[in-house]
C-alpha cells in the first residue's frame, strides 16, 4: 500500500518531462494577414505644413558695361515695375570710315568716339532695398545695384520625393489655411522648384529655397492675393489637390512595393501563398492606391509587403498615417 500511495503521489506532482515539454509545443500555424481588391474612391490631396513670409526681394542688374550718369530714385522709396531707376552712359567704340584722296589712294580714318545712355528699369513693384548707386560709379552688365522688395506675401511649403510622384500634373494653385487667420483662400500663381536652382538666383531666394529642406529637395510657393490680410511668420497648411478617381479598384499602399506608375504585389494563390505579381498603378491618397492593371475585383493579396518595416494602425493613430485616414469602399 505504501509503494501504491508513493506512485500516486509522484504521478499528480511529478509529471513524466517529456509530456510536458510536447504540451508547450505550438500546435497552430501562423499566416500572413490578407486584403481584398475592392472598388473606392480615391481623392488625391497633397497636404503639405508651410509658413507665411515675404515674397523675395527681386535684384536690380546694370544692363551695360559704363558709367553711372544719372540716378533717379531713392533708397527706400516706392517704385512701380518698368520705372526707370538710373542710367548708364556708355563710350562707343569710335566708326572708321574709308575715302579716296586727290590721288585715288583709299584713306582710312576713325570717327570721334560717342557715346549713348542705357536705362536700368525696376525689375518689380516694391520698395527699393540695398540701393547705394552713385552718379559716375563704373559698371559691368549683370552688376547688382540693390534689390526691390515686393509689398506681399507667398506661402512656402517643402515637398518630399514621394509627394512629388503624387503630383501627376503641375499644379497652378492650391487652398491655403492660416492657422487662427482668414477663411481658406487660393493661393495662386503656385511653383515648384528645388534648392539647388533656387540658389542660383540671389541671395534672399537661395535663403528662401534653404528654409525649404536639403539641397536638392523641392519647395511649393504660392502668392497671396493682396485682399487676404496675412503676417510674416504665420503657419499654413496648404492643400494640393492632384486629382480623384471614384469606384475604381484600389488597395492599401502597404500591400503595394513601388509607389508610382508601376508596382508589385503579393498575389495569393490557391495554395494561399503570395507570389510576386507586377500592376500598373494610378492615384493614390497616401493610404490606398488604385490599381489600373493587373488585378481584378475580388483577387486577394498580401497586406503587407514581405520583409517590409512594421506598419502604423492608420485607424488607431491617424497622426502616424500623416493625418489622412480613408478606407476601401465598395
Amino acid at each position: 500500500m505504501a509503494a501504491i500511495a508513493v506512485a500516486l503521489v509522484k504521478l499528480a506532482f511529478f509529471p513524466d518531462a517529456p509530456q510536458a515539454d510536447a504540451s508547450l509545443q505550438p500546435t497552430g500555424t501562423i499566416s500572413e494577414p490578407q486584403v481584398q481588391v475592392e472598388r473606392a474612391s480615391i481623392r488625391n490631396d497633397v497636404v503639405l505644413a508651410g509658413t507665411v513670409g515675404p515674397v523675395p526681394a527681386v535684384a536690380i542688374k546694370a544692363t551695360a558695361n559704363g558709367t553711372v550718369d544719372e540716378v533717379f530714385v531713392k533708397p527706400g522709396q516706392v517704385v512701380g515695375q518698368g520705372d526707370v531707376l538710373f542710367d548708364i552712359k556708355v563710350v562707343d567704340e569710335p566708326v572708321e570710315t574709308t575715302t579716296v584722296g586727290p590721288d585715288g589712294v583709299p584713306i582710312v580714318s576713325l570717327g570721334q568716339p560717342g557715346h549713348h545712355f542705357e536705362k536700368v528699369l525696376a525689375p518689380t513693384s516694391g520698395v527699393l532695398v540695398g540701393f547705394d548707386v552713385l552718379s559716375e560709379q563704373p559698371m559691368a552688365v549683370g552688376q547688382a545695384a540693390g534689390r526691390v522688395a515686393p509689398p506681399s506675401f507667398e506661402v512656402s511649403a517643402p515637398l518630399g520625393a514621394e509627394q512629388q510622384y503624387r503630383l501627376t500634373q503641375m499644379p497652378t494653385e492650391a487652398e491655403v489655411v492660416i492657422a487662427g487667420g482668414p477663411a481658406p483662400f487660393s493661393c495662386t500663381s503656385l511653383t515648384i522648384s528645388t534648392t539647388d536652382v533656387a540658389a542660383g538666383d540671389d541671395a534672399d531666394t537661395a535663403a528662401a529655397g534653404a528654409a525649404g529642406g536639403a539641397p536638392g529637395s523641392a519647395t511649393v510657393r504660392c502668392s497671396v492675393p493682396a485682399e487676404v490680410k496675412v503676417f510674416s511668420g504665420l503657419t499654413a497648411q496648404v492643400t494640393i489637390a492632384a486629382g480623384s478617381a471614384d469606384d475604381v479598384l484600389a488597395v492599401p499602399t502597404t500591400a503595394v512595393e513601388g509607389g508610382a506608375e508601376t508596382g508589385v504585389v503579393w498575389l495569393v494563390g490557391d495554395d494561399g501563398e503570395g507570389a510576386e505579381h507586377p500592376v500598373t498603378l494610378g492615384l493614390t491618397d497616401g493610404v490606398n492606391v488604385q490599381i489600373v492593371d493587373g488585378l481584378a475585383e475580388g483577387d486577394a493579396v498580401l497586406q503587407f509587403v514581405p520583409g517590409a518595416p512594421a506598419q502604423p494602425d492608420c485607424e488607431m493613430d491617424p497622426a502616424a498615417c500623416g493625418g489622412m485616414v480613408m478606407g476601401l469602399g465598395k
